[in-house]
């Protein structure tokens, strides 16, 4: 279960990092205001660079984005209540953004950001490339949440397993009942007669038993 959790997190710290170097761009068309034209070519070079660059590079994202929702579908299937709650929210998120990724992502870049018009970094950059640019950024920072919202369900998962397993190590000992002290015989209350034979009652009687 360990060894499973951490591949997931490592995969998704992984592609997070990958969608971080994005922020060359993103910075300067989602986060600066007012955005200027001048932003705007500057973040749709990068993207074109991105465009012409080897496919080796995509094979080794898609292949870690691959064992990463193995390795979450895999643990899905132990059917363990933590793990459809914590595993099912994973593989929404996850899925999300292989989705999103791959139906808008990377047919825009590599659609629209093949070839770009020649231009200065003053030029009026056209509405089309203009709303492609803008779009890409926010893509990726949707990308970005979901997939920091499948590290923080696998953490809620490893602390709520580590609150089962203190839980199971906790065994309760219950105090033995103090030994009872013998209980003494009650004590009758009712008061015996005065059984005790005087003298000086015994003797008159037997001087009369004589005379008689």
């Amino acid at each position: 279960m360990g060894v499973r959790a951490a591949i997931v997190v490592c995969v998704t710290t992984q592609v997070i990092g990958a969608l971080f170097t994005h922020w060359i761009a993103d910075s300067l068309t989602l986060w600066k205001s007012p955005v200027t034209d001048e932003h705007l070519w500057t973040a749709a070079n990068y993207y074109a660079i991105l465009a012409k660059s080897t496919p080796e590079a995509l094979y080794v994202l898609g292949a870690v984005i691959v064992l990463g929702a193995t390795t979450i579908l895999w643990s899905f299937n132990d059917l363990r209540a933590g793990n459809i709650m914590f595993d099912g929210g994973s593989i929404f998120l996850f899925g999300t953004t292989v989705v999103m990724y791959i139906n808008t992502v990377l047919p825009n870049i590599f659609a629209i950001f093949g070839s770009l018009p020649a231009h200065q970094l003053r030029d009026p950059i056209p509405r089309a490339l203009r709303n492609a640019t803008l779009d890409l950024a926010s893509n990726h920072l949707i990308c970005s949440v979901a997939l920091t919202g499948v590290l923080a369900l696998q953490a809620g998962r490893f602390w709520a397993e580590s609150t089962e397993d203190d839980e199971d190590d906790f065994v309760m000992i219950e105090q033995p009942a103090p030994a009872s002290a013998p209980t003494e015989g009650k004590k009758s209350r009712a008061k015996t007669p005065d059984v005790s034979i005087r003298d000086d009652k015994v003797k008159p009687l037997l001087q009369q038993r004589v005379q008689a």
